[in-house]
């Protein structure tokens, strides 16, 4: 869901049928692209038998005119033909971010729209519930798919063996290490560094490293350093030497080559939806938006936030009960627990939490403070033993954090945003950190999601912030989707 670096790629010339020519390495790619087309006609075929079978049942519609038997053949072709004209196969969009299901959906939304004004012009019979059926199953059957092949991809690209991008990184060695790092951070994102230009004047005699990254060459042989090592795509971050005519120059001399030009902007952690590229004298100027922390989007989510409380609350009621009585039998003590904790603006409030340790923990964590297994201002320890039996099967599951739905329900928190701090950490914030209050803390988050506490402070502050700053409704209910999947993975909690 994050991008710590924008990316903005620069055309090459394609070659037949709009495949552009490329490294040998290429070939896992288009083994993907391959993939993608036979699960999309699967899906399509399905979606189109679905939608016929709803609207006549197993047999030809009686006084029809119209041959499905043809129709349906033709409205599979059309609608493949429809994503490759949407380029919904570019590998510019494939495997990270949101841009594929955007095209994806948008493919078949206009070819729907666009049957359904050419059969009203041509009074063409055909049933509008057998459309409608087939473009609404199609639509989310595509969707669902591509999600499942992009997690398998995200997997291989994990274990190092996924289809990736061989990225030539040229610029400062500065910032070739941090954008490295950058990239590194995400490998399911597949930009996998190969090596690095740097500027004359630091070249050294002797073969050089920049960490594990090698220096394949200097600016004045980039396009011959890409082609030596494999590099599909030359990533240009800053420098001084690289001026605007040197790099449309450089632009130039990859054409034809099958290389990407991508220019990664000294901007960092700002979404998408901020930014705005606005051509002015030539130069492609990037506009940024100011954060949004409150108006119309933020009723709306707080609304959601209540809205949602409250359902779940009655849902999971009968599952509180049982939690609270394990809760009661397994030690002494309340069943709840309420910590002061710093919400939106620095206000201070107690969260609810099902009690997961014994009745005095806080007077046995200075005794375990030299086993603080994270960084930064939490504590955290795996096999922690003031934690219950009980308590440890609610952490695993994240359980211990349902009473928090009363938190959201009185408006103190909200079900996505950053974790909730405690005031003795609020008290060594700095300038920067201090931002996540600018939010109310959420139930889960892009921390949460991420790997919890198998991240390392400085991570966990980063994704907090990126959310401060690129909050959305749409982001949130991904995250929320995602939290699903961490809490049955049990991914960092302990």
């Amino acid at each position: 869901m994050t991008s710590a670096t924008l990316l903005t790629p620069a055309r090459t010339p394609t070659g037949p049928g709009g495949h552009r020519p490329g490294p040998a390495g290429r070939a896992d790619e288009r083994a993907y692209v391959r993939l993608l087309v036979v699960l999309d006609t699967a899906v399509l075929a399905l979606a189109i038998l679905v939608g016929y079978v709803a609207r006549f049942g197993e047999e030809e519609p009686s006084g029809s005119k119209i041959p499905y038997v043809v129709v349906a053949p033709g409205l599979l072709l059309i609608w493949l033909i429809s994503l490759r004209a949407l380029r919904c196969y570019d590998d510019r969009v494939l495997g990270y971010g949101a841009d594929e299901y955007r095209r994806v959906s948008s493919a078949s939304l206009r070819l729907a729209g666009g049957i359904a004004i050419a059969g009203y012009i041509a009074d063409v019979g055909v049933s509008r519930g057998f459309l409608a059926i087939s473009f609404a199953v199609g639509t989310l059957g595509l969707e669902v798919t591509r999600f499942a092949a992009r997690k398998r991809l995200h997997r291989a690209r994990d274990r190092g063996t996924g289809w990736s991008r061989k990225v030539l990184v040229v610029g400062d060695t500065a910032h070739v290490l941090e954008l490295v790092h950058t990239l590194r951070r995400e490998p399911y994102a597949g930009y996998q560094v190969v090596g690095a230009c740097i500027p004359d004047a630091l070249l050294a005699p002797v073969p050089q490293r920049l960490g594990d990254v090698p220096v394949v060459g200097s600016f004045r042989g980039i396009p011959e350093a890409a082609t030596a090592i494999g590099a599909d795509t030359v990533a240009v971050t800053a420098s001084g030497e690289l001026t605007a005519t040197r790099l449309r120059r450089l632009g130039w001399q990859l054409e034809g080559t099958g290389v990407d030009l991508v220019v990664a902007p000294a901007l960092t952690d700002v979404a998408g939806p901020r930014i705005h590229t606005r051509p002015v004298a030539g130069l492609p100027l990037i506009h940024v938006e100011a954060p949004e922390f409150r108006g119309a989007r933020k009723l709306v989510k707080g609304f959601v936030d209540r809205s949602i409380s409250f359902v779940a609350l009655t849902l999971l009621l009968p599952v509180v009960l049982v939690i609270a009585l394990a809760i009661k039998l397994d030690s002494r003590g309340p069943v709840l627990f309420r910590q002061v904790r710093v919400g939106q603006g620095g206000k201070e409030f107690g969260v609810f939490k099902f009690r997961t340790m014994v009745v005095n923990a806080d007077a046995l964590l200075a005794e375990l403070a030299a086993r603080n297994e994270t960084d930064g201002l939490m504590f955290k320890m795996r096999d922690d033993p003031r934690v219950t039996r009980v308590g440890k099967l609610l952490r695993k599951w994240s359980l211990d954090e349902l009473p928090q739905l009363a938190n959201v329900l009185f408006g103190q928190m909200s079900l996505v945003g950053p974790r909730p701090p405690l005031p003795s950490e609020v008290a060594r914030y700095d300038g920067d950190v201090a931002r996540r209050l600018l939010v109310k803390p959420g139930m889960t988050g892009l921390w949460q999601v991420s790997g919890r506490s198998d991240l390392s402070w400085e991570d966990g502050i980063r994704l907090d912030l990126y959310y401060v700053e690129n909050w959305s409704l749409a982001a949130d209910l991904t995250i929320l989707w995602k939290t699903f999947g961490a809490v049955v993975n049990s991914r960092g909690a302990y």
